[in-house]
């Protein structure tokens, strides 16, 4: 099982971002999701969370109405959409996935999935 985040960069505040999660060694049709990021000094904290199987989304709070995942089954890759970007969102992010398909629903946007990537930095500038 390997995940890999690409995407990130720098972009000005306000600006948009997509992220990128290919996954091998596995499908995501009956795997939960997660998406994370740890900003310098900071513990990591959940972004946003899906069930493949079910289609329902947990965004944290603080990216609610600016952060949406999405996925590409033909591709194996998820994705998560980021607009209205602000300073506070620059951190690495990382994707997660749960063999759980209930995982989302069960336990939020949690650290306890499975198999993790490596993380993408992403730098939103004032």
């Amino acid at each position: 099982v390997q995940l890999v985040e690409s995407g990130g960069g720098l972009v000005q505040a306000g600006g948009s971002l997509r992220l990128s999660c290919a996954a091998s060694g596995f499908t995501f049709d009956e795997y939960s999701i997660g998406w994370f990021r740890q900003a310098p000094g900071k513990e990591r904290e959940g972004v946003s969370c899906i069930s493949s199987r079910y289609g329902t989304q947990y965004p944290a709070d603080s990216v609610k109405g600016r952060f949406t995942m999405s996925g590409d089954n033909a591709k194996n890759t998820m994705y998560l959409q980021m607009n209205s970007l602000k300073p506070e969102d620059t951190a690495v992010y990382y994707c997660a996935v749960d063999d759980d398909p209930n995982y989302c629903s069960q336990y939020g946007v949690s650290e306890d999935m499975d198999y993790w990537g490596k993380g993408t930095l992403v730098t939103v500038s004032s």
